[in-house]
């Protein structure tokens, strides 16, 4: 693989997880950089990045002044990577639940693919690691109800291991996107799904964090039940967009 990659990874208080984070990530191949996007940790992470970018060269941050929600931080890390020659855009979580062992994989099967999407539930399987039952149990029910209600043929519409091309990100229309947590991985897939993009599913395994708090909430998942019944009414009025990459 020689085109560039660059890994997205959004933070909030991820001083727990990023010093050793960062650095697994950049030994998996070397034409991969990582962007953090960090919206104002109070415990210093934006800092660290910042003092860590100065260094190495292969590691960048776009700092914001508070905590603005996932949707809109991968929004801004898209059309930062935009700007640049980055051929292949991952998202991933920076607390460890999705391994950067898988990142080669990704890059393999996207060579044939605009998305690769990674599955904790590909054909009935579930990979998933220190959840307990009725966390597992949502997060399933949710991918059902998701594939029921858009038809979107997909086991795993909710999960935030990524990788999508250049042609894929320049097709989105970043500044439509004004979901946020779940409700923003399945709009984006969805989105693509539309436009006829193609785009694969590969197994992961996602292991919940040991370290830091998680950033999920009621409120996201109350948005994700309701825009999932809007998606399977919407009628997207696309521009002539780029479809080159």
């Amino acid at each position: 693989m020689n085109m560039k990659a660059l890994v997205i990874i959004p933070t909030y208080n991820e001083m727990e997880n990023i010093p050793d984070f960062i650095p697994l990530v950049l030994e998996q191949n070397e034409n991969l950089d990582v962007l953090i996007v960090d919206d104002g940790s109070p415990d210093g992470t934006g800092d660290y990045v910042e003092n860590l970018s100065k260094e190495n060269n292969r590691v960048h941050i776009l700092k914001r002044e508070k905590k603005m929600g996932l949707g809109t931080a991968y929004v801004a890390g898209f059309k930062w990577a935009l700007e640049r020659d980055y051929e292949r855009i991952f998202e991933m979580d920076a607390d460890g639940s999705h391994s950067p062992q898988a990142l080669n994989i990704f890059l393999s099967e996207a060579e044939t693919a605009d998305l690769v999407l990674g599955s904790r539930y590909l054909k009935g399987k579930i990979s998933v690691v220190n959840w307990d039952w009725k966390r597992l149990i949502l997060s399933y029910c949710a991918n059902l109800y998701t594939r029921f209600t858009t038809g979107m043929p997909f086991s795993d519409a909710t999960g935030g291991f990524k990788c999508f091309s250049r042609k894929a990100l320049k097709n989105l229309e970043l500044g439509e996107l004004k979901s946020d947590g779940y409700c923003f991985q399945i709009e984006t897939t969805h989105r693509l799904w539309k436009r006829g993009m193609k785009i694969k599913e590969i197994p992961i395994v996602f292991t919940d964090r040991t370290k830091g708090a998680s950033k999920m909430s009621g409120g996201i998942i109350s948005e994700a039940f309701f825009l999932v019944i809007r998606l399977r009414f919407r009628r997207y009025k696309f521009s002539n967009l780029d479809s080159t990459k």
